[in-house]
């Protein structure tokens, strides 16, 4: 790195106009363009971030209104504020809406603008993908909303669990619409975790190892992981429902082989570890407030982060803590009731090293302090109840009454809303340049707090006397109507709380005094940047030398704000960030990214429509879609590389790096890796719903079906052979410089990837029939539609990479996108061997 250190001879007037020209070059290359179109296609991780927290804001308020007219019409028995129907759409509602329209993506909106921030880069590594992720969630919201204005409004609770939710109960469009919304919402989720992963991997600052992360990154890496593990399993469970409603499927129907708690396993898969990927990046922002106002470094730093990856690892094996009442066998429960309890083990851990911290330091009381205060407080009352519940006797006696309302709410609440107002006052004046109103911002706490508590307190007790959620009334004679009273009147206490916050955070943009830089002195690296932010966020990267440089050494913030280190200049008006290797931090490449562009919100509206004719039975309109988006996508794909672009780049006198094309480690392929991680996740909860509905089924095939002929089954296993073989040579003849003989193995792949859909597809209609039979015949399209699907892509992703290696994109050097179609190809054949297993080999076998 000697060659990368930044001149700190006296400057001269010279160098103080280049580092001028070059600060102004900086702006206009990372600056959003004027006006509406501007915002409309703006990429920047500061400004799409932005747009998620406000967004999420606003689903809050949405949402906080919905329950203020349920606590309404149970203030007292008997009142019709709401009728029963409407009763059931608002809890529907408030529920979705609380959970996948603001809990997740607003902690993606914090995560998206300060880890770049807190590991010296100038943006995330997929700028355009950040961007369609928040189109995706804000038309899924909307989508959802919509239902209102169309009459058909999801009231089989936000649960949606089946036969419920089956045409037959539910034969509207309601569900369509909570399913289809839900699952467009949710690709920002998946999105950003991809994005997440290959940030934190490979663009931190030089010198900021794993060891040196700040515990908030730690904290959303995890969460990407559970998020790329978590959220496969509901997508797939709420495909497989819009499959049965729109098309007479039976994965649930019980009359065709089917069953309905296929659909709670899949939900809790995703469900239970959904409150830890609500809760972990809170926990991050604990620990960032926490070392800031103790005035000291975290105690136990490695304990933490051994907590959170435990907590993620744990979570996964929970899921049936919601599901104790369904008739699962007590050996079953026994483990899962273990289960439940360990995970409050790596969180008692995190708790202790954030009270030690501030037992050892010189705690500084001011707002976000007291926020953290609210959280001790009210999670660990929240943990406290959720030990209770995984005892299976009491879990039964309380199992869907008031008293999993409350320790719901004292969980979400108190294990994100209260970080998540710390975070909101602890990092405002980064972000604002402005402080807040100190009386305003202490007053809108207490009543958070105190309404909180009085409104959630008292469900414990409605709860243990027999009151049930999701209904509408109760009796007199169940003697809870004084403390209904109560949580209603001060659950308009807390709103009133949570009002008055939002309006200090924007009267704080408007009229908020203007504050110092570093107001709280922190030791981390997003409070070396001048406030307001710039677009860029350093003018050099930084070196990093500890995990809170700005104690260590308080001369990184003028290093950060000089052009003369790392990356100082924009060569040729390009984007560009510093990578990283993954453990050591070392720079090992230059990744150019993307600029404004239209392609992010023209994708997202396609699927909008494509999705809008779906709920619509005009399927012809989706199909007819499929073209366009396709089309978007390919040319995303096509201007994301440049033909002309250098295979190295001089980032510092004497040091030069490849670019991303070029690079071993490129964000592409770690793009890949995390894509079929997600993808991987979905098939593997597939592959669970096969064998599942085969537990409870009498015979296996079902419903008249039988096995496939062993000569068609192992003459399209053997086309899979041209793929595999063609994803081995492809690369290594281009690596010899050979383009011709690189196209020629891509097309024999496409060759063989035809080949094999040609032959397994009628062989298996043949031997199986018609997918509505049975249950095992649901199942078994869904796997060959699934692995056929992925055959398609790798059609398009290697007649693809074919052009690009024939117009020069691809060469000996840049050979990214090869590698990338090789690992898909490879990724495609894997699934199929396993998913040919599953339908061919172990109905005869076992």
């Amino acid at each position: 790195m000697s060659a990368a250190t930044p001149d700190h001879t006296i400057p001269t007037p010279g160098d103080h106009l280049r580092h001028a020209d070059r600060l102004a070059r900086l702006t206009r290359v990372w600056a959003n363009g004027p006006g509406i179109v501007g915002q409309l296609t703006a990429v920047n991780h500061s400004t799409v971030a932005m747009r998620f927290i406000v967004t999420g804001f606003a689903f809050l308020l949405v949402g906080g209104l919905l329950s203020m007219f349920m606590r309404l019409q149970l203030a007292w028995p008997g009142l019709d504020v709401l009728d029963p129907q409407r009763y059931a759409q608002f809890v529907t509602m408030h529920g979705t809406t609380m959970m996948f329209l603001f809990a997740v993506p607003i902690m993606g909106g914090f995560g998206m603008y300060l880890v770049p921030k807190m590991i010296g880069a100038r943006d995330l590594p997929f700028p355009r993908l950040s961007a369609f992720g928040y189109w995706c969630y804000l038309f899924g919201g909307l989508f959802l909303y919509s239902s209102f204005i169309f009459g058909s409004v999801p009231d089989t609770g936000w649960f949606m669990y089946t036969p419920l939710s089956d045409s037959t109960y539910s034969p509207g469009k309601g569900a369509d619409f909570w399913l289809i919304g839900v699952t467009f919402a949710e690709i920002a989720a998946v999105v950003s975790a991809v994005e997440m992963i290959t940030a934190v991997l490979i663009t931190r600052a030089p010198g900021m190892d794993l060891r040196r992360m700040p515990l908030f990154v730690w904290a959303m890496l995890v969460t990407a992981f559970m998020i790329a593990f978590g959220f496969p399993p509901l997508i797939l469970a709420s495909i497989l429902l819009e499959i049965q409603r729109a098309f007479d499927f039976a994965f649930f129907e019980v009359a065709r082989g089917g069953d309905p708690l296929l659909w709670q396993h899949l939900f809790w898969l995703f469900g239970h570890p959904e409150v830890y990927i609500i809760f972990l990046p809170a926990a991050g922002v604990v620990s960032m407030v926490v070392q800031t106002f103790a005035r000291r470094p975290m105690i136990g730093y490695t304990w933490i982060v051994l907590a959170l990856v435990a907590t993620g690892f744990l979570s996964f094996g929970l899921w049936v803590h919601h599901m104790f009442a369904v008739g699962i066998p007590l050996l079953a429960l026994a483990f899962f009731s273990a289960a439940s309890m360990m995970v409050a083990i790596p969180t008692g851990i995190q708790i202790f090293a954030w009270l030690a911290t501030l037992w050892a330091g010189k705690p500084w009381l001011r707002v976000p302090m007291l926020y953290i205060i609210g959280f001790f407080v009210v999670f660990v009352c929240g943990g406290l109840t959720g030990v209770m519940l995984a005892f299976v006797p009491f879990n039964w006696q309380v199992h869907d009454t008031h008293f999993v309302v409350a320790h719901l709410h004292y969980v979400l609440i108190g294990g994100l809303m209260f970080p998540l107002f710390a975070g909101l006052y602890y990092w405002l004046p980064l972000v604002s340049g402005r402080m807040p109103s100190e009386s305003l911002s202490r007053s809108g706490f207490w009543l958070v707090f105190i309404g909180f508590n009085l409104a959630f307190l008292p469900m414990h007790v409605t709860g243990m006397v027999g009151m049930p959620r999701r209904v509408d009334t109760y009796a007199m004679e169940l003697g809870v109507h004084w403390l209904n009273l109560l949580s209603t009147a001060a659950g308009f206490v807390m709103a009133v709380g949570v009002i008055a916050i939002l309006i200090d955070v924007v009267l704080c943009f408007v009229l908020g005094r203007r504050g110092v830089e570093n107001p709280w002195q922190a030791g981390t690296l997003e409070w070396a940047m001048p406030t307001p932010v710039p677009t860029y966020n350093f003018a050099s990267v930084p070196q990093i030398e500890s995990r809170y440089p700005l104690w260590d050494n308080p001369e990184v913030v003028e290093a950060t704000r000089r052009t003369d280190g790392l990356l100082g200049e924009a060569h040729d008006d390009r984007r560009e960030l510093l990578g990283t290797g993954i453990q050591s931090g070392r720079p090992e490449q230059v990744i150019r990214i993307s600029d404004s562009t239209w392609l992010p919100l023209c994708a997202a509206l396609v699927i909008a429509v494509l999705l809008g004719g779906f709920i619509s039975s005009q399927y012809w309109l989706s199909i007819l879609m499929l073209a366009p988006l396709i089309g978007l996508f390919l040319h995303w794909a096509w201007t994301t590389g440049d033909r002309h672009a250098p295979a190295e780049i001089e980032i510092a006198p004497g040091l030069r790096l490849p670019t991303q094309a070029a690079a071993q480690n490129a964000p592409g392929w770690w793009a890949l890796v995390g894509t079929l991680l997600i993808d991987g996740s979905l098939f593997a909860s597939l592959v669970f719903a096969y064998f599942y509905l085969w537990l409870n089924a009498p015979a296996w095939p079902a419903g008249g079906a039988a096995v496939m002929a062993w000569t068609p089954a192992l003459t399209a296993l053997a086309m899979l052979a041209l793929p595999l073989l063609a994803a081995w040579r492809g690369p290594v003849a281009l690596a010899a410089g050979r383009q011709r003989a690189a196209i020629v193995w891509q097309g024999v792949a496409i060759v063989g990837g035809i080949a094999f859909l040609a032959l397994h597809l009628p062989a298996l209609w043949a031997a199986v029939g018609a997918p509505q039979v049975h249950a095992y015949a649901s199942v078994v399209w869904t796997l060959a539609g699934f692995h056929a699907v992925h055959v398609c892509v790798a059609l398009l992703i290697g007649g693809f990479t074919a052009l690009r290696i024939h117009h020069g994109y691809v060469d000996a050097v840049r050979r990214l996108e090869s590698r990338i179609a090789a690992g898909f190809w490879r990724y495609t054949v894997a699934i199929g061997v396993i998913t040919w297993a599953v339908l061919h080999v172990f109905p005869r076998w076992l």
